[in-house]
């Protein structure tokens, strides 16, 4: 079977190339455009796997041309961070482009070509308001939802996929949303299959370490090199809790994908997350660091930030349901696999997060 992964030199999606090249059966392309910080660290790897790279910028259709035709495309490239386009460093127009105009081109590749399309979304379409508002009790250092009242699709296990999607849920949020309704119209209109798995907060070692695109890795390296950390918002307590999944723990639910019949809109889109067990806040991370690599301390910043919400925790019980999958790598394994690169890697921030 001939893949083809979009963003390859990325985490998550070169993290998805050695999983399923390890896995045997595929023939991998790749492409990517490189403009993130530290991807170029990860060609001379995926070459030695015979993955095929080509460099192409999804939002240019004319750099589309030349590849070759797929069976599938796993879409893993994006500008995950949920404060671009609103930050005054990066373009709105640029995050458009990048994560629906990319979407749209991808999406007419595999029209042409009749391959399978997986969009990797995300948790943060699901709206803001209902999440920012929730309330919420303190327990061991982390905020909790509260009992009595939850809105519709918050569960004890989190976040269902009939939770509200209503905006605001930033302009990552809406790029991501509409590229799940294109996929699946595309999928609908011109008879192709088309996946949705809605990520919680990926993590593993390798993650680019940028506290708005990957804050585990972030964080573990931040504290390991002593550089200055802050609890923005929520009264600076650093209760605010997300959920963590290994990208690797994806590659058995795409692999029982790639062979799946068409199957109903419902059921092409599911959440893939960590959940409950694996979910942290960032005071119960740093005294995690503080046992690892020795005391640092954290300032407190009261000054809220946009579309921060105190508490996402993703359930992931409808894959579980429909294709018996759930997460491999517990939260412990993957913060020490960060924390080993982090100490193999001194310079990994100034790589992947230059100033």
């Amino acid at each position: 079977m001939k893949l083809l992964i979009t963003g390859v030199c990325g985490f998550v999606g070169s993290t998805l190339a050695r999983a399923l090249s390890e896995a045997g059966g595929y023939e991998i392309v790749g492409l990517d455009n490189f403009i993130r910080p530290g991807s170029e660290t990860n060609r001379d790897a995926l070459k030695r796997l015979g993955v095929k790279l080509h460099h192409a910028d999804l939002r240019a259709a004319s750099d589309l041309e030349a590849l070759p035709a797929v069976d599938w495309v796993v879409d893993a490239a994006a500008n995950p961070s949920v404060l671009a386009g609103v930050d005054r460093r990066t373009s709105s127009r640029q995050l458009v482009e990048h994560n629906l105009v990319g979407t749209v081109n991808m999406l007419e590749f595999c029209k042409q070509h009749r391959a399978g399309f997986v969009l990797l979304s995300t948790s943060r379409v699901y709206s803001i308001p209902p999440l920012a508002s929730l309330a919420t009790d303190v327990i061991d250092g982390a905020f909790h939802p509260a009992t009595g009242d939850r809105p519709t699709g918050l569960t004890g296990a989190g976040v269902n996929e009939t939770f509200s999607t209503a905006a605001p849920v930033s302009l990552y949020g809406a790029t991501k949303l509409a590229s799940e309704a294109l996929a699946l119209e595309y999928g609908e209109t011109f008879d192709l299959r088309v996946f949705i798995n809605r990520c919680g907060v990926l993590a593993g070692a390798g993650q680019f370490g940028r506290a708005d695109q990957g804050i585990f890795a972030f964080w573990l390296n931040s504290h390991l090199r002593r550089r200055p950390l802050s609890y923005i918002g929520f009264g600076g307590h650093g209760y605010q809790v997300r959920d963590c999944l290994h990208p690797r723990d994806l590659a058995p639910l795409l692999a029982k994908q790639f062979i799946a019949p068409k199957l109903s809109a419902a059921d092409r889109l599911v959440n893939v997350s960590g959940g409950v067990a694996s979910a942290r806040s960032l005071r119960q991370l740093t005294a995690w660091c503080d046992a690892q690599f020795g005391p640092h301390p954290v300032a407190a910043d009261h000054t809220p930030r946009p579309f921060d919400i105190p508490w996402i925790v993703l359930d992931h019980a409808k894959a579980t349901r429909l294709w018996h999958w759930q997460p491999q790598t517990p939260v412990a394994a993957i913060l020490e696999e960060i924390a080993a690169h982090a100490r193999a890697h001194t310079d990994w921030l100034d790589i992947s997060a230059p100033l």
